[in-house]
């Protein structure tokens, strides 16, 4: 029986080797990412049994994409797959201080911008099936795309799913305004909220116009005004190109749950926010906030010390971070 179902868009990601730069590369790793096949990825990770939808192109590139989730144990068997078009693709150029690592992305008119309502059989999707995960990058991508999420969200709900929602507000998709417009409806589907600071604006300034810069008033005040199960919120800090200083905090039954700040050497950055939620959902449904956002917290550290945005790091793994709190060398 599937844990938990998750969708969205995902995309071929294309890199340069050895920090070099788009403009002199002449050769580019490739390898898949997108945020919700990223959570179902970790979820499989870390012991759940889950499924992702999409709607991809049948093409090499859309089954290198099915086949990467299948190699994390991911259901792909509701995957809607589409004749002669085309799949996302997102550069990932990175950098070495004080050069930024950046994302360059051509996903216009993808097959997944194409899905429409009725193209998932949602019932048979989220039958027995615990949480349901989505996002707030698929409403940007295009009307038929938000109008079939929308869908979702409501079977889900009508499944008696638990509904998560990462905001992931992504400003090259679209302004903050149009995105609150859109996504202000969908709350009254959502059951856990999740945000990262401080490369999000403020979730309180994105859906509900509440002030506040301490996380954990934020978390409480959105919590409470929209009557949501939990909040996560992830907070990340650059130090350099290479590194990073990350915690997360969620607040869920009435009171605020906190963990340790770690500092990570980042060969990767792309990826820890889905490697966060991936770990706190899966404490979430086990049914132990505290352990949960120990889990993302841990789970995500982990997954940014490797490439891609996809995770890696074993259940094993992450539960002796938490306890030891660092690491060292296992021979």
């Amino acid at each position: 029986m599937t844990d938990i179902v998750t969708f969205g868009e995902t995309m071929i990601r294309l890199s340069p080797p050895d920090h070099l730069r788009l403009e002199q590369t002449s050769s580019l790793n490739l390898s898949a990412g997108g945020a919700e096949l990223n959570v179902a990825a970790g979820v499989a990770r870390l012991g759940f049994e889950s499924a992702y939808v999409s709607r991809l192109p049948s093409n090499p590139l859309g089954r290198l994409i099915a086949n990467k989730a299948r190699e994390f144990g991911v259901d792909v068997s509701h995957i809607v797959w589409a004749d002669g078009e085309r799949v996302g693709v997102y550069f990932v150029e990175y950098g070495a201080e004080p050069r930024p690592t950046r994302v360059y992305y051509d996903r216009k008119d993808s097959a997944f911008a194409h899905i429409q309502p009725s193209m998932v059989n949602w019932d048979e999707v989220l039958h027995g099936v615990k949480l349901f995960h989505v996002g707030g990058i698929t409403p940007a991508l295009s009307a038929s795309a938000f109008a079939t999420q929308k869908e979702a969200m409501i079977a889900a709900r009508k499944a008696g799913c638990l509904v998560s929602y990462d905001v992931n507000y992504r400003a090259a998709l679209w302004p903050i305004e149009e995105a609150r417009k859109a996504q202000l409806p969908l709350m009254e589907h959502v059951d856990i909220l999740i945000t990262s600071l401080p490369d999000q604006p403020n979730i309180s300034e994105l859906l509900s116009g509440l002030n506040g810069d301490n996380p954990e008033d934020v978390a409480q005040k959105v919590a409470e005004k929209f009557g949501f199960k939990a909040v996560l919120v992830s907070m990340r800090k650059s130090l350099s190109a290479q590194r990073a200083s990350l915690t997360s905090l969620a607040f869920a039954e009435n009171q605020t749950y906190t963990d340790r700040r770690y500092e990570v050497e980042t060969i990767d950055p792309l990826g820890g926010g889905d490697a966060c939620v991936a770990g706190f959902l899966t404490g979430y449904l086990e049914g132990d906030v505290q352990h949960a956002v120990r889990l993302g917290n841990a789970f995500s550290a982990l997954q940014q010390t490797a490439p891609t945005d996809l995770p890696w790091p074993t259940r094993a793994e992450v539960e002796a971070l938490i306890v030891e709190g660092k690491t060292s060398m296992s021979r």
